[in-house]
């Protein structure tokens, strides 16, 4: 059990420099980080945004998005993995009844991660959701549906099911694992993010208890700050990614690159344009963590005093670190071949992993459309929208 925010830094540093030699060997593999994902779990650092009144440590936002930024810094994939889990444990927090809070908690408290099963591909747009929560009487549904992009999903003990009930209002289902009519396949094929296993999860008339379901639409229709954590942890990985990158690229300079012959120099790191290139990279990176804690500090500061501006202030705190960060990520992981040479491009080194990471993960939501809420908010007023994904 993690007590505090002290000890949830100090065990994310741990684990980060334990799963970071095997990182790369498991993308280039796609070997999927079972084991190391029980490890993490079994530190108790799932458990850390439970609320104190349940047991948990009930960390702050700025601790929650630097154990992410930790963890991304040494494996991207691995870190992408328990997003979705304290997503979905922010909605029990927000919407669930006292006795769902109690129930669900315990469970994490006891070890069971979150999955999803949110994302649909083919529809309309990402808000078209065609999973179904049809009331089947004697205080239970049935889902129907197939989910894509189910990150966490083959990991899980509980599955969260983004659904639309008779009213067409969303809701989501905690569906066990093993229930009936569910399945889930390891179909991921994506370039990055390899061994994330995000995946594809069926649901065949699956039976959902009424205890089971929140009412995730009331999330929407006042003030919250769902959108914001979400993304918050979104963030935090792509400037995770660009720690990663930053530091293997300059490892691999000192190390391993040769100097240019016209630089007059010994080595490599001694050559005055590189030594700028890395400088100018260091602003990136330090300007994405600089970004990312503030947003988290936003974050903390309308949790403690939620209203309407403090809400619009952290969600555009957020949008910012998210628009920077990624392209943060992106930019170093491309430059790392830049300054390290021909040498880096070998696929057995496999160091375009850290660009695999950072262009499939950027693709979740667009960086031009959190552009547009800082322009409308700066210019006009125009508070963002409460749609989740802000």
């Amino acid at each position: 059990m993690i007590r505090d925010d002290a000890e949830a830094l100090r065990t994310a540093a741990e684990l980060a420099e334990e799963f970071r030699p095997g990182a790369s060997g498991r993308d280039a593999r796609r070997e999927l980080p079972r084991a190391e994902l029980d490890r993490l779990t079994a530190t108790g650092l799932l458990a850390v945004t439970v609320p104190a009144e349940h047991g948990g440590a009930d960390v702050s936002a700025v601790t929650l998005a630097e154990v992410f930024r930790l963890l991304a810094a040494a494996d991207a994939s691995l870190a992408q993995i328990p997003q979705s889990h304290f997503a979905y444990v922010n909605v029990l927090r927000q919407q669930g009844s006292p006795e769902q809070r109690a129930f669900f908690f315990a469970e994490v408290l006891g070890g069971r991660r979150f999955g999803n099963a949110q994302s649909e591909a083919g529809t309309k747009h990402l808000q078209d959701i065609r999973t179904r929560l049809i009331a089947a009487g004697g205080g239970s549904y049935r889902l129907t549906g197939v989910k894509n992009y189910s990150t966490g999903a083959l990991f899980a003990d509980w599955i969260p099911v983004l659904a639309r009930a008779d009213d067409d209002l969303l809701h989501v289902a905690y569906v066990p694992a093993d229930a009936p009519g569910l399945t889930v396949t390891d179909d991921w094929d994506g370039m990055g993010q390899r061994t994330t296993a995000s995946g594809t999860v069926e649901l065949a008339d699956v039976v959902v208890p009424a205890a089971h379901v929140v009412p995730h639409h009331l999330t929407f229709t006042g003030t919250q700050l769902h959108g914001a954590l979400a993304q918050l942890l979104h963030a935090a990985i792509d400037a995770g990614i660009a720690a990663g990158a930053l530091a293997e690229a300059a490892d691999f300079v000192r190390t391993r690159s040769r100097p240019w012959f016209e630089s007059g120099y010994e080595t490599a790191a001694e050559d005055p344009l590189l030594v700028q290139r890395f400088g100018e990279l260091a602003l990136r990176h330090r300007a994405a963590d600089a970004l990312l804690a503030t947003a988290a500090r936003a974050v903390d500061t309308a949790r403690g005093d939620l209203d309407d501006d403090s809400a619009a202030e952290a969600s555009i705190a957020v949008a910012a670190a998210k628009a920077y960060t990624g392209s943060a990520a992106l930019e170093i992981a491309d430059a790392l071949f830049e300054v390290s040479g021909t040498r880096a491009a070998l696929d057995g080194l496999n160091l375009h992993r850290h660009w695999r990471d950072a262009r499939t993960h950027t693709l979740h939501d667009p960086a031009r459309w959190k552009i547009q809420h800082l322009g409308r908010y700066v210019l006009n007023g125009t508070r963002p929208p409460r749609h989740g994904l802000l």
